[in-house]
C-alpha cells in the first residue's frame, strides 16, 4: 500500500543509504532535527543536573513535556492536516499511553515499599501477602484491595510498553474500522471521535474502572529502584527521550507524506468520492493513518506522564482534544513543522500565563491577571489565526520560500 522506497545507487546518487538521499532531497529534515539537536544540548547545557544551573528542574520539564505535545501534534497533523479526518478523540490515545506505563510505575513503586518495609517483619512476607499489600497501597484510596484485569502485565515493564502500543492502537483500529467501513465522514465523523472520548472518560471516572477512578495515578516521576537519582537529572533523561521520539516521529512521518502513500492520502482529503471512484480502498488508507497516529499519540503519552507526575481522567476528557487540534490549526494545517510550532508556542504560553510566571497588570480599578483571561485570550488568537492566518505560524516560512512544494512538511 506504500512505496517508501529510494531511487537505487547510481552515476550522481552514489553518497549515502536511503534515509540521507531523503534528507538531502528535503533539507527541512535536517534543519527540524538539526534545530533539536542544538536545542536539547543547550537545555542539557544549561540545567541544574547536567550543566550550569541555569534552568530550573520544573522549568526542563515544562519543555520535555512540550516536546511530547509536539509529538502528538505531528500524529495530529497527519491525520488531520493531510489525510482529512478531523478527529476531535487522538489526545485520549495521548492519555491511553501515559496510564499504560503509569500502571507500571506505580506497582514497581509501591512494590518496593512494600518489600523494603516487610524485610523488617519477625517473618517474612509471602508473595500473596506483598500481593495483598500493594493492592490495599494502591486501591486504598477507593476502597479496594485486589489487582482488576488490567493490571495484570503491570509488574513488567516491557509487557507494559507493548500496551501502550496495543492498547490504543486496538482501540483506534475497532473505532477506525466500525466508521470508515460505513463511510462516515466530515463533522459526524469529528462528533463521533468526541463522543468517544467523552465515553472513555466517563468510564475512568468511575472509582470500579480499574485505574483509580478520579485520583487517577500519581507518584509517576519517582522511577522504581532510582528514587536517589535526583529529578534533575532524571528530567534530562526525560528530555532526551522525547527529543528522540519527536525526531524519530517527524522523521517518519515525513517519509510516509513524501510517498506515494501521501500523495493519496491528501487526494483522499481533497476528494475522496474521486480517489475511490480511481479504485483506491480509501478506507484501508483511511484506516492505517487513524490508527499510526493513535500508536504516536499514545507513545507521547507514555513520554509525557513520567514528567507530569499524575495521569486522571480529566487529561481524556473531550476539551483537551479540541486544544489539539487548535494547536495543530494555529501552526498550520498539512506542515508538520507547523504542527509542531503551534504546539510548542501554545504550550509554553500556557505554562507561562497560567503557573504565575506573568505579573499581572494593574488597570487602576481592575487588575488583569492572565491566568483568569488566558484562555479567552488563546480562544481570540485561534478565530484571528483562523480568519486573516490560515496558514498559521507555519504561513511565516512562505515569505522565505514562496514556491514551497504542496506536500512539504
Amino acid at each position: 500500500m506504500t512505496d517508501l522506497t529510494m531511487p537505487t545507487p547510481g552515476p550522481g546518487n552514489e553518497f549515502g543509504g536511503p534515509l540521507t538521499r531523503f534528507l538531502i532531497r528535503h533539507p527541512s529534515g535536517i534543519w527540524f532535527l538539526g534545530l533539536l539537536a542544538l536545542f536539547t544540548l543547550g537545555i542539557t547545557v544549561l540545567s541544574e543536573g547536567f550543566g550550569l544551573d541555569l534552568i530550573s528542574t520544573s522549568l526542563v520539564k515544562t519543555f520535555g513535556k512540550t516536546l511530547c505535545f509536539c509529538l502528538v501534534a505531528l500524529a495530529m497533523d497527519l491525520v488531520w492536516g493531510y489525510c482529512g479526518i478531523l478527529s476531535l478523540g487522538h489526545f485520549a490515545f495521548f492519555g491511553l499511553g501515559g496510564y499504560m506505563i503509569g500502571m507500571w510505575l506505580m506497582y514497581a513503586r509501591t512494590e518496593i515499599i512494600v518489600v523494603t518495609a516487610g524485610a523488617y517483619a519477625a517473618l517474612p512476607m509471602t508473595k500473596d501477602e506483598i500481593d495483598s499489600a500493594i493492592g490495599t497501597q494502591i486501591f486504598g484510596v477507593v476502597g479496594g484491595s485486589e489487582f482488576p484485569a488490567i493490571w495484570t502485565f503491570a509488574h513488567s515493564l516491557w509487557l507494559q510498553f507493548l500496551l501502550v502500543i496495543l492498547v490504543p492502537g486496538l482501540l483506534a483500529g475497532v473505532f477506525g474500522w466500525l466508521a470508515f467501513r460505513s463511510r462516515v465522514t466530515d463533522i459526524y465523523l469529528s462528533i463521533l471521535t468526541q463522543a468517544m472520548t467523552l465515553a472513555l472518560a466517563l468510564y475512568l471516572f468511575q472509582n470500579d474502572s480499574g485505574l483509580r477512578g478520579n485520583n487517577g495515578l500519581s507518584g509517576l516521576q519517582n522511577l522504581p529502584s532510582l528514587e536517589s537519582t535526583p529529578q534533575s537529572v532524571v528530567s534530562i533523561w526525560f528530555l532526551w527521550a522525547s527529543a528522540f521520539a519527536l525526531g524519530l516521529g517527524y522523521i517518519t512521518i515525513k517519509l510516509i507524506v513524501e510517498s506515494k502513500f501521501g500523495n493519496v492520502i491528501r487526494a483522499i482529503r481533497d476528494d475522496e468520492s474521486r480517489v475511490r471512484f480511481l479504485g483506491y480502498n480509501v478506507e484501508a488508507y483511511k484506516l492505517f493513518v487513524f490508527v499510526l497516529t493513535a500508536i504516536i499519540a499514545a507513545i507521547a503519552g507514555a513520554l509525557y506522564y513520567p514528567q507530569a507526575g499524575i495521569i486522571n481522567p480529566a487529561e481524556v476528557t473531550p476539551i483537551a482534544s479540541i486544544y489539539l487540534a487548535v494547536w495543530v490549526a494555529m501552526g498550520g494545517r498539512g506542515r508538520l513543522y507547523g504542527a509542531v510550532l503551534g504546539a510548542a508556542f501554545v504550550s509554553l504560553l500556557s505554562s507561562l500565563f497560567t503557573g504565575g510566571q506573568a505579573p499581572n497588570i494593574s488597570l487602576g480599578i481592575y487588575e488583569f491577571q492572565w491566568v483568569d483571561w488566558w484562555l479567552v485570550l488563546l480562544g481570540i488568537t485561534f478565530v484571528a489565526t483562523t480568519l486573516y492566518a490560515p496558514n498559521g505560524l507555519g504561513g511565516l516560512f512562505d515569505l522565505f520560500a514562496p514556491k514551497r512544494r504542496s506536500g512539504d512538511g
